[in-house]
């Protein structure tokens, strides 16, 4: 492991269109820091593997590569841990890029806050009718505990793949989830924020490409997490901050709730919401939930 190397994984997923555009992104800071870059191909069944040849061809020695069979997200970036040589990660999806300069700012940043073993910064939000948004990262929380709540509760930390970078030590309460198809970075991300010093660098380090999910997609695969996302997260975290648990549950709950009333499967709905008025009846009082949840058993959604 090199204490001074950056590693950057792009894991790749049938997005052959976009991954020259992260690929180039971060190739074009190679020579601004020490650092490595990484593509796993996660079983693509498009083009991912022509495409990524033909980078190889394109910069030849500049970067690695490696393909494995269809696993998920999480998978592919434990093996990009186990794979990579820097002590210092950066996850970079394949549809995103690196924001100019980033690398150096993170580089200069480390030089100044060696205690540091997570450093969040902000990120650009690109959206498909060409609008953009820059999001900006405030001071973080003193307190692990003001910070797992701020993170998973009062939503006040926003933190983002390619925008936050982590040294590996982080990683001995546990990596990625793989039995988890989506969310699988929340109890990551709750569990550095909870054991290691954090820090903020605001410049944007990512740019974020928004596009149209299939939310009946994320319905699937969010109710195959469902409440299992809650034990996960707090299974990581220290017996002083169970206080979180209750509220956490709730909040899944309605997040859940609310994406299958969008898709309209409101049996699902009806469940989720009935969970977390069992968890706190005071969930009746937050009106944009409880509305919506009227609108299904008078049988109105949707007319």
């Amino acid at each position: 492991m090199s204490e001074d190397l950056i590693s950057i994984l792009i894991p790749a997923y049938n997005y052959s269109a976009v991954l020259p555009r992260a690929v180039r992104s971060v190739l074009a800071q190679l020579g601004d820091v020490d650092c490595e870059l990484l593509v796993i191909d996660d079983g693509s069944t498009d083009a991912t593997p022509e495409v990524v040849a033909s980078l190889h061809q394109e910069f030849p020695g500049r970067f690695r590569s490696m393909r494995k069979s269809n696993g998920g997200l999480a998978s592919v970036r434990n093996l990009g841990i186990a794979e990579t040589r820097g002590a210092w990660l950066v996850f970079l999806d394949a549809d995103d890029e690196l924001a100019e300069g980033a690398l150096l700012a993170v580089r200069e940043h480390m030089a100044g806050n060696p205690e540091t073993r997570m450093i969040i910064g902000g990120h650009v939000s690109v959206f498909e009718d060409g609008r953009r948004r820059e999001h900006s990262i405030q001071a973080v929380p003193e307190e692990p505990l003001e910070r797992v709540k701020a993170y998973l509760l009062d939503k006040h930390l926003n933190i983002s793949n390619g925008a936050c970078v982590m040294h590996r030590d982080v990683f001995r309460h546990g990596e990625y989830p793989e039995q988890f198809l989506n969310s699988e970075d929340i109890p990551v991300f709750a569990q550095v924020l909870a054991h290691n010093p954090v820090s903020c660098v605001d410049v944007p380090l990512a740019i974020i490409h928004k596009h149209r999910d299939s939310l009946r997609h994320n319905l699937e695969y969010g109710c195959k997490v469902g409440v299992h996302l809650v034990d996960e997260v707090f299974r990581r975290l220290p017996a002083s901050m169970s206080g979180l648990r209750k509220a956490f549950y709730v909040q899944r709950c309605l997040s859940l709730f609310r994406t299958a009333y969008i898709v309209g499967d409101h049996a699902i709905a009806r469940d989720f919401f009935c969970r977390a008025v069992r968890m706190d009846w005071r969930v009746l009082f937050r009106l944009s939930y409880t509305r919506k949840a009227l609108m299904i058993w008078l049988n109105l959604a949707g007319r």
